[in-house]
This record gives structure tokens, sequence and C-alpha cells, in this order.
């Protein structure tokens, strides 16, 4: 067999990229939440599986099965004055061994004035040498109200499996009104299980999670910290310049999405999304 020249080979794997974008819309009026603009692109898919009411409820369904190294989605969602999104994905989203690339997501979200949305995907699993570089900008205006939950989980914990080496970079800003609210930016790079294995990191545990409410104050904190006898893994919950933030280490993928599941309802006044409870 042939083989092609070196930079050949490089632009053939970058032609083999999935690549995949969505940008919704969300308005509100009457008391009634529908779509008022929907696009799609490349391998991401959104699906609203109430149909209109009171509130939406949309699934994201990535159809190239995960993302892998040179994989690139963006999200962009506004929910506009009188809107209620409440969007998860269809499963958890897998991040695979890398050549050298990242897999990027670039996420952009804006919440009007009486608006609401709640951003909770499933959990994103990276396997051993993923590479995985993430970004979210929300913008959020006068009263909007977010709920948003990321979990991270570290290798198929059921399988035992170890991310020994790897990149995973996260990178989080909220403006509410103009003006910076939250910023934090997470960066775990080259021996991820020794680092995650540090006490002042993780203790050992392999999934992790932050919970954003905002606006956000001490009765959010409280609400969390009563189901403390009930929690599988460690919690952490604190509020301060108006949002409230919860921490969530487990040893595996299982107990923390046990506690998230605890976790969401108290600070939400909607049921989760029923993929969640499948």
């Amino acid at each position: 067999m042939r083989e092609l020249p070196i930079d050949s080979t490089a632009e053939t794997f970058a032609a083999n990229r999935a690549r995949g974008s969505i940008a919704v819309t969300i308005g509100g009026a009457d008391g009634v939440t529908r779509r008022r603009r929907v696009h799609e692109d490349g391998s991401l898919r959104i699906r609203f599986p109430n149909g209109d009411g009171r509130d939406l409820e949309a699934v994201v369904i990535n159809t190239a099965g995960g993302m892998a190294a040179g994989d690139r989605f963006s999200f962009d969602v506004t929910v506009e004055e009188g809107g209620c999104l409440t969007l998860t994905t269809a499963a958890a989203e897998k991040t695979y061994r890398s050549n050298g690339p990242d897999a990027v997501i670039d996420v952009a979200l804006t919440v009007g004035a009486g608006a609401t949305l709640h951003w909770l995907p499933q959990e994103t699993i990276l396997f051993d040498q993923a590479r995985l570089s993430r970004k979210v900008d929300i913008n959020l205006t006068g009263n909007g109200r977010l709920l948003l939950a990321e979990a991270v989980v570290f290798g198929r914990t059921a399988m035992d499996e170890t991310v020994t080496q790897g990149m995973f970079t996260d990178r989080w800003r909220v403006r509410r009104d103009g003006r910076l609210a939250f910023a934090e930016t997470v960066k775990l790079d080259g021996a991820i299980a020794a680092k995650l294995s540090e006490r002042a990191v993780a203790a050992g545990g392999a999934a992790l999670a932050t919970v954003l409410l905002s606006p956000g104050d001490d009765s959010a904190v409280a609400a969390v910290r009563a189901l403390e006898e009930n929690f599988a893994g460690e919690v952490g919950a604190s509020a301060w310049n108006g949002q409230a933030v919860v921490r969530l280490c487990a040893t595996d993928g299982a107990r923390l999405r046990h506690d998230l599941m605890m976790i969401l309802p108290v600070l939400s006044d909607r049921a989760l999304p029923r993929l969640w409870l499948n």
C-alpha cells in the first residue's frame, strides 16, 4: 500500500474532523414559551420533546457519537424575556484519546430579563489521553435566571479505567448587565490521575461537577447543605456576589450523578429532564 506524505495525512485527518453548531432563540409571551429561531449544522441536532408550553425542554444529540481530536462544537442559546428553557443532552458526551489536537467546545448563553435557562447537559466522560478545551460565556440581563451544571468524569469509572494522561481546560465567564460576576478557569494537563490524587485537588476522586445558580444566595446554600447526610461524595456550597455555587467530587460517575440528582431539584422550581432519570 502506498503511504501518503505526512502533510497529506495531516490534511486528510483535519478534513475528517467532526463539526457541529446549534443556535437557538427562545421567547415567551402570554405565559407560553416558543421557539423563535433554531439553526443546526454538522453533527449536532436539537429536539424539543414537550412541544410548546409554559416551559420548553430541549435535547441536544451528537450524531458523531462523541468527540475526538480536532473536533469542534459550538452552542449559541438565547432565552428572551418571558421564556423558560431547560436544555440537556441525549446521553453522556464521550471525549476520546487524542493524537495531538484538542477537541473544542464553545458555549455562549444569553438570558434576558424575566427569562430562565436551565443548562443541564449530562456528564462529559474523558478517556485516557483525551484533550478537551471548553469555553463558556454567559450574559445575563436584569433578573434573568440561570441554573447551570457541568460534570466531568475522568475515565469510564464503572470499568475501572484511569485517565493517566490528558488535558482538560474549562473556562467560565458570567456577566450580569455587562459586569463580570463570576470567572474561573480549571486546567488539568499531563499526569491527570496523579494530580487528582492530591488532597488539595480531588483526594483521589475521578468525577467532578460545578453547579452555578444566578442569582443565588444563602437560602440556596442552606437547601443544599440540608441534604448532606445523604450525599455519596463530597459536596461544598457557598454564595457570594449574587451567585450560589456548589462543588461536587466523587470517586466515580454513579456517585456524582446521585448527588447531582439530589441537588438540582432543590435549586430549581421544576423536575429534572426525563433523560436524567433513565
